[in-house]
């Protein structure tokens, strides 16, 4: 009998963990879930926990351990552990083959870096883990022979393009990006929208964070910067079309002028499957594309005046070493105070690049500096939200 394939799931109770859990779910003779986390959500997570029996589940917000531990007390058989340090040791357990990083943020960078330094398969969902520190990543991955699957529905379509082209050189990637709630106002519009307003994803349903993001298009801007360490290119090799249909989810231009694109309906369960299953496509159910329902398929440049985010997040890549670090740091900050009506949506931009200019830059940058980077990073922009 074949054995299951045994996967950590860090951010279980988050849109793409949630997702995760339903394709393992529908393919419980391959996988089984050994290990699930969670930063606040107790109730989910133990809800999950006494469905799917993992071996282990870890709280990050130590102050919630007891509230969970109580939640858990019908499950003698499944440890219960708190804190960050215990999100990094889980990780390394030797029965784990593939972890799924799909935890929010800075955060996710480094059980990350154990997971690979452990030799466990990554199917990455954290794009923080690529913007703050894609050149260390690719480094370890290739120290330590892991392999990091893509698991964002623009990298795994980029990603499922370039199968069988082995060696065939990428003249430029397409990335496509939806355009958000906003892709039709101008910029007097957006200046006075809310939270609401920005929360109403057209196309996908995920986590406040990355939608907040998707809206003012820094979500964008990180992935050119995860489509340049995944896939070897430089940035200006990269173009960002804005694809309202979200039916493109990505394509790759060859040097011979051929396009090759993955299409599918707006669906993340498959490219999280993908990034389990590779090589091998599994049945999954669920609604098929119809193009002739699709009617058509439109194509726009991003305006970068509207969208400043993208267009720091490229100034970001262009200058290099901890630039991206303390982007993300300013956005994580920003992006929590939008949320909390601290911050106007266009003032988002203005504290990142005001961060970018104050933050000290360091042109090569090891884990400690990305550590110390977040942390100066956030000081200035909370400073900077707060007057």
């Amino acid at each position: 009998m074949k054995q299951k394939r045994e996967i950590a799931i860090l951010g279980s109770t988050g849109s793409i963990g949630t997702q995760a859990l339903e394709v393992i779910e529908e393919h419980s003779d391959l996988y089984e879930v050994y290990c699930l986390t969670a930063n606040n959500k107790v109730e989910l997570l133990a809800e999950q926990a006494h469905k799917f029996k993992p071996a282990a589940v870890v709280i990050a917000n130590e102050a919630r351990y007891d509230e969970l531990k109580r939640l858990m007390n019908d499950l003698p058989d499944v440890k219960v552990y708190a804190g960050a340090q215990a999100l990094d040791e889980i990780v390394e357990a030797e029965p784990i083959n593939m972890v799924l990083t799909a935890m929010v943020g800075f955060a996710g960078l480094s059980p990350t870096i154990h997971a690979i330094k452990a030799g466990k398969a990554i199917a990455l969902a954290n794009k923080e883990t690529l913007v703050v520190a894609g050149e260390l990543i690719l480094q370890l991955a290739q120290q330590y022979h892991t392999p990091i699957l893509p698991v964002d529905s623009e990298h795994s379509a980029i990603f499922q393009s370039l199968v069988g082209e082995d060696q065939n050189p990428i003249e430029k990637i397409l990335l496509t990006a939806s355009g958000g709630p906003f892709r039709l106002k101008t910029l007097e519009e957006i200046a006075t929208v809310t939270k609401a307003d920005a929360l109403r994803h057209p196309t996908w349903d995920m986590g406040a964070k990355i939608t907040i993001d998707s809206a003012s298009m820094m979500n964008k801007g990180f992935e050119v910067i995860e489509a340049k360490w995944l896939f070897g290119v430089d940035a200006q090799q990269i173009q960002v079309l804005v694809h309202p249909q979200s039916i493109v989810h990505s394509a790759v231009q060859f040097h011979d002028g051929s396009v090759k694109a993955q299409l599918g309906v707006p669906d993340m369960r498959l490219p999280i499957q993908y990034a389990f299953s590779f090589p091998r496509r599994l049945p999954l159910s669920g609604e098929r594309l119809d193009l002739f329902q699709a009617q058509k398929l439109e194509f726009f440049e991003p305006d970068l005046n509207k969208f400043r985010c993208l267009a720091l997040a490229f100034e970001a890549i262009d200058k290099g070493g901890n630039m991206p670090c303390i982007v993300n740091a300013a956005n994580e900050v920003v992006n929590r105070a939008f949320l909390e009506d601290r911050c106007r949506f266009l003032q988002m931009g203005d504290v990142i690049a005001e961060t970018m200019a104050r933050a000290t830059f360091d042109k090569n940058p090891d884990y400690d500096t990305y550590v110390k980077t977040d942390a100066e990073a956030r000081c200035i922009a909370g400073e900077l939200i707060e007057h």
